[in-house]
């Protein structure tokens, strides 16, 4: 269920970035993306977008996201504090962050799989991530941070809330295979001016809660090392992601607090493409999440329309491209 980006759309992507190499510049999550590219997206995905939603309730708020680099603090101080209201709930698998508890094995399956083909690792081994330097950025309680341990990754997690780090310290610290976790108060960007990289850079269900979408990837890309890999999953700006994730989820059937998502903030996958090459990291391949309400399990989809993964590659400039 993996689906690799069609060259035809690379070759788009590569287009765009050179002409706004030249001072076009990049549009923002919340806005339409470039129309030319959307016929070659739609042909070679199954992704579904529109501009023209009704605002989720309770109505969008915020002010426009600012532009910058790695060094622009993508920090949201009320997503930060929304988050740390619940920070004691992380590894209740019946309370708020329930979604993910049951998300996590899809997660883990197609990031193990990716890594291993990328790093050219055996992945019906125990360790397959063996002697690679991994960071989880956004961790939480380190529901994710953990299991990457017990693959073998030397794990780093990092989150701007301190009652997060706590509790996934006080949790890791319970089992020998993941004690050896290095959480940090922190963000991306601190980590970056402290010249810090990684052969991974993972980032799951971050990126729709950050102010600066475009500086956090380049955050993201600064801590790869070159030819190392980024994975980060978020939910699609669509329709059925406004009815089944934020009215459904947080308002109907209450698996999330309510207001845990605003419907301008969801990043589309073709923008999420755009805005890693971008950042010079080339999107290899994406899967969909599908949840089945039967037997309460996700797996993976081709179908980008709600939840998303994708996985790239971090690109080398050469002096070429970089003038």
């Amino acid at each position: 269920m993996l689906r690799r980006v069609a060259p035809s759309l690379r070759r788009a992507i590569l287009t765009s970035s050179a002409h706004g190499r030249a001072g076009a510049q990049l549009t923002e999550p919340g806005l339409s993306p470039p129309h030319a590219l959307l016929p070659q997206w739609r042909f070679c995905s199954s992704a579904a977008s529109t501009n023209s939603p009704p605002p989720p309730p309770p109505p969008p708020q915020g002010t426009p996201r600012p532009a910058g680099g790695s060094t622009v603090s993508s920090l949201n101080p009320a997503e930060v504090a929304k988050f740390a209201a619940i920070a004691e709930t992380w590894w209740d698998s019946e309370g708020p962050f329930k979604p993910l508890h049951l998300m996590n094995p899809t997660r883990l399956s197609f990031i193990r799989s990716t890594l291993c083909r990328h790093f050219r690792r055996d992945p019906n081994s125990s360790k397959p991530l063996e002697g690679l330097k991994v960071i989880d950025v956004g961790c939480g309680g380190g529901i994710l941070s953990e299991p990457l341990a017990r693959m073998g990754a030397t794990v780093t997690g990092i989150d701007a809330v301190d009652k997060n780090i706590k509790i996934a310290r006080v949790h890791a610290a319970s089992d020998p295979s993941t004690a050896s976790i290095e959480f940090f108060c922190t963000t991306a960007e601190d980590l970056v001016k402290e010249h810090k990289q990684f052969d991974a850079v993972i980032s799951l269900e971050v990126i729709e809660h950050v102010a600066n979408p475009s500086g956090f990837c380049e955050s993201l890309s600064a801590l790869t090392v070159p030819n190392g890999a980024t994975v980060i999953s978020t939910i699609n700006r669509s329709m059925r992601a406004y009815a089944t994730a934020i009215v459904a989820a947080e308002y109907i059937l209450n698996w999330l607090p309510k207001g845990t998502h605003q419907w301008s903030k969801l990043v589309t996958p073709e923008e999420l493409v755009l805005i890693l090459e971008r950042a010079s990291i080339s999107v290899q391949e994406m899967a969909g999440f599908m949840y089945n309400p039967l037997r309460g399990e996700w797996s993976l989809s081709d179908d980008l329309t709600v939840n998303y993964i994708a996985y790239g590659m971090k690109k080398v400039e050469t002096p070429s491209e970089s003038n």
